[in-house]
């Protein structure tokens, strides 16, 4: 069964916004068996929109829009969707009373423009909202059953997965299953060439990669004849990925590489401290965005000040004048330092020049230094990062956590013991 995806929003065809929700839809089809054959954006206005929804239900048996549905003159969606029917728009009691009762939880008071958002088209089934205000609704436009949904990612995700996975999963092709396994650590052209006679191999595989750096996901897509045969093989094929990708695989489906470093220091009982500079509290932001992150993470000093290094964790003066605060004599006195202020087992200091300014050709931009102090011992390093400034800050936050998960996956030296050494 194929489907198709429209997004709409001036924003989205001006590139003043990423169009995660068509990424995300698509993603999310696919697990479920479709085929998705178009992805398509139009921007705020009448006419585009229509035309699109009527060419692509004209095209696909399944069709889901998301975006304009909101209360200002620039949501427009239910108006095209109801011209594309052929049918006029009506306001639905139910969805004013539903809005109603969500503004005055937040305190607020039904208005006119609010109620503009009760408007759907005739005949259309509404399905609600209940994490916001607009009503998703669903519409017959000739043989295509088309979904429309608000563009708020959070509210697009919650109405997709409770409400109208229900209604289109029955519909999927039951012959499909896809497995992704996010990776760090390799480019995309080196996990191709890892995994290189394996579509060969598998003659029902397709292997896709995405890549959002510094991770590239490795989605292996099997259509075997069945759901049962190709879920087992796509096992089968996962496990060979695998292992000719070691230890860069770090998970599987929406694990993130800040939790698989959690799940690190969890298994062997190891607390973290972090002390940053370049990279400006990225670090304990990607840790602190999964849950239960409290139960192994002590403290991140973002000490982005030379006054700061000497006073929160007492790098010596005489360091910094005579290395510089990019320096590998200084990142080892940050780790040294975040260690003994919060007795963590594991600690990781991070300095840098992320640019786009300050660098040298003794010191170029993008150079980082790191330093490791665990229970295994010290290991000081640095590397230099290409790209922009967020670029650079991302890719040393990720070496980072690249260095603590190495050292919860290998061993604890003789004599030494969490807590102490």
């Amino acid at each position: 069964m194929s489907a198709a995806i429209l997004t709409i929003g001036t924003e989205l065809t001006r590139g003043e916004l990423v169009d995660t929700n068509a990424t995300w839809l698509a993603s999310s089809l696919t697990a479920l068996g479709f085929t998705v054959g178009e992805i398509a954006t139009v921007d705020d206005d009448r006419e585009h929109i229509r035309d699109a929804i009527r060419r692509l239900a004209a095209a696909f048996p399944v069709l889901l829009v998301t975006g304009g549905l909101g209360p200002t003159t620039d949501d427009m969606t239910a108006e095209s969707a109801a011209a594309a029917a052929g049918v006029l728009l009506t306001r639905d009691a139910g969805s004013i009373e539903a809005i109603r009762r969500r503004l005055a939880t937040l305190g607020r008071a039904l208005t006119a423009s609010n109620e503009k958002q009760a408007d759907v088209p005739l005949g259309a089934e509404v399905l609600g909202n209940p994490a916001g205000t607009a009503p998703a609704f669903k519409l017959r436009i000739g043989s295509c059953d088309a979904f429309f949904l608000p563009g708020v990612p959070r509210e697009m995700r919650h109405i997709f997965e409770e409400l109208i996975v229900p209604r289109i999963g029955p519909l999927a092709s039951a012959d499909s299953y896809q497995i992704v396994l996010r990776t760090y650590g390799l480019p995309e052209s080196l996990l191709g060439e890892r995994l290189d006679g394996l579509e060969a191999q598998y003659p029902t595989l397709t292997i896709g990669y995405r890549a959002s750096y510094p991770e590239v996901e490795v989605k292996i897509f099997v259509r075997n004849g069945d759901r049962t045969s190709s879920h087992a093989l796509a096992e089968v094929i996962a496990n060979d990925v695998r292992a000719r990708l070691g230890d860069h695989v770090y998970g599987e489906g929406d694990d993130t590489f800040a939790g698989a470093v959690g799940r690190g220091l969890r298994a062997r009982g190891f607390t973290l401290a972090v002390a940053e500079s370049c990279t400006g509290g990225l670090i304990g932001a990607l840790l602190t965005s999964v849950a239960g992150s409290s139960d192994y993470l002590l403290v991140d000093a973002v000490t982005y000040s030379n006054s700061a290094k000497e006073r929160l964790l007492g790098v010596p003066a005489e360091t910094l004048i005579a290395h510089g605060a990019v320096s590998p004599e200084c990142v080892r006195a940050m780790a040294d330092g975040v260690r003994r202020m919060s007795s963590a087992d594991v600690a990781i200091a991070v300095t840098g020049i992320a640019g786009p300014s300050g660098g040298s050709a003794e010191k170029p931009v993008g150079l980082v230094h790191f330093a490791i102090v665990s229970p295994t011992g010290v290991e000081v390093t640095q590397k230099v990062f290409p790209g922009d400034r967020q670029r650079v800050q991302r890719g040393a936050a990720y070496f980072a956590l690249g260095l603590v998960r190495a050292v919860c996956a290998g061993p604890v030296s003789a004599g030494l013991v969490p807590g102490c050494g």
